[in-house]
């Protein structure tokens, strides 16, 4: 209670937009004051000492002070920005703002976001786009390729909105059998088919006055489309097996890596269901576009390494930073933090080009000049063996550059080929290829 007390206190001391204190001085105070605020609520989630009416009554005096502060924090903008426009009026023009100014600016507007963002144009875009489309209720779609962080903006987005202490609910289209996927979605009756033994509510009676997060909605059957069309247009569902109408109220963030505008066009995606879904629409860039952020990723990520394996950070080599920082990370932030994370495990102090995954390592000078190794040319026979090394070599790129264009999808691979899938697997086999590892998660 004392440390409630004093941040109360610092809230009604805190300078106005006519006191003499700075804007900038403002900002500073706010973010100090929630991030105590913030502290505060962590702390006594786990109080092991305090009894559950106990944490719950200072957890609600946390919110309520949180949410008093933020109002403040809101009126002062608006009262800023009307200020800027009367400048603009008045004929004085506000120089461009730089990116670094962009993000500060975010981060200043009391913007909510797990992890950590640098200064990429394309992804300040993004997050501004998300920022503004937080506190309604439009359908977001986010798209960008695999492991771009799309997850993690859709809850961006539902942190900063008026939902944000409401239920947030995930689900991976992709990973549901058709046969099950209206009962996931929208739950069934007892004895609605075999193996409904008790009523069961979906997705969307969970998500009720939140937020449900539809990942990789490209993968939804046409039926599973048509179904979700009815909801967003109706609001309303029917479990299986009944005839009840339920009312729902859910805020719909959808994710996509497939380009849904050519599956519609294509017939694999419904139009209208894009149109409806695609309101607001937020991409992501890839990695390899935003690599002024990798060194501020391998920070964040290697010290949430070694607070889950208990360890202090991993120290990188030179040559391994050199390597991570021009590496084009096809599976983007997600296959950043998964090699930072095998570092931080199979690294004792230091980690070294040794500790990468054997397929991405790169190879020694000698073999990279010419492909092969002085070793290996030494060991070669004939000029026929070296043709056959090399059309080796050639053959395991290509099929590896074909799965990762099909998302690892073997029949897919095999049509554009025009090759028997047969064949194309023993050829994957051949080469110790797995196509599950190209797969678009």
């Amino acid at each position: 209670m004392k440390i409630l007390d004093q941040i109360a206190d610092q809230a009604q001391d805190m300078p106005g937009q006519g006191a003499q204190g700075t804007e900038r001085r403002g900002t500073i105070l706010y973010a100090r004051l929630l991030e105590k605020i913030e502290i505060l609520r962590s702390a006594l989630r786990w109080a092991p000492r305090l009894d559950r009416p106990g944490i719950e009554k200072l957890l609600h005096q946390a919110n309520a002070l949180r949410d008093e502060v933020m109002q403040l924090s809101h009126k002062e903008r608006f009262v800023s920005a009307a200020a800027g426009d009367a400048a603009e009026g008045a004929g004085m023009q506000r120089a461009p703002r730089s990116s670094g100014e962009r993000r500060r600016a975010l981060l200043g507007r009391s913007f909510v976001f797990e992890g950590t963002f640098g200064d990429n144009p394309q992804l300040l875009d993004a997050l501004e786009v998300a920022e503004k489309a937080a506190p309604t209720d439009l359908p977001v779609l986010i798209d960008g390729e695999s492991g771009t962080g799309k997850e993690l903006m859709a809850k961006v987005i539902h942190a900063n909105g008026a939902r944000a202490d409401m239920p947030y609910v995930s689900v991976n289209c992709g990973a549901i059998p058709d046969n099950l996927l209206e009962s996931e979605l929208f739950g069934h009756k007892k004895g609605a088919f075999t193996g409904a033994a008790n009523d069961r509510k979906g997705k969307f009676e969970s998500a009720h006055r939140g937020t449900i997060f539809l990942d990789e909605i490209g993968e939804l059957p046409l039926s599973g489309q048509a179904k979700l069309l009815r909801v967003l247009e109706s609001h309303e569902i029917q479990r299986v097996g009944s005839d009840e109408l339920i009312t729902i109220d859910a805020r719909i963030v959808a994710a996509t890596n497939r380009d849904l505008k050519r599956f519609a066009a294509e017939g694999r995606f419904r139009e209208d269901l894009f149109y409806r879904l695609s309101v607001i629409r937020v991409t992501l860039p890839p990695l390899r576009e935003r690599k002024d952020e990798i060194p501020l990723l391998i920070s964040y990520f290697s010290g949430e390494a070694a607070e889950t394996l208990k360890r202090r950070p991993v120290l990188i080599t030179p040559r391994l930073r050199d390597f991570l920082l021009n590496y084009a990370y096809p599976g983007n932030i997600r296959e950043l933090r998964n090699i930072v994370y095998r570092l931080s495990c199979l690294a004792g102090e230091t980690a070294d080009l040794e500790h990468l995954p054997q397929d991405i390592r790169p190879r020694p000078a000698s073999s990279a000049a010419d492909g092969t190794g002085s070793a290996g040319l030494q060991g070669m026979a004939s000029l026929s063996e070296a043709r056959r090394m090399a059309s080796d070599q050639a053959e395991r790129a290509f099929l590896e550059r074909g799965l990762k264009e099909v998302g690892g999808t073997v029949a897919e691979l095999a049509r554009r080929c025009d090759m028997n899938r047969s064949h194309l697997q023993m050829l994957l086999k051949k080469h110790g290829i797995h196509a599950k590892d190209f797969r678009r998660i």
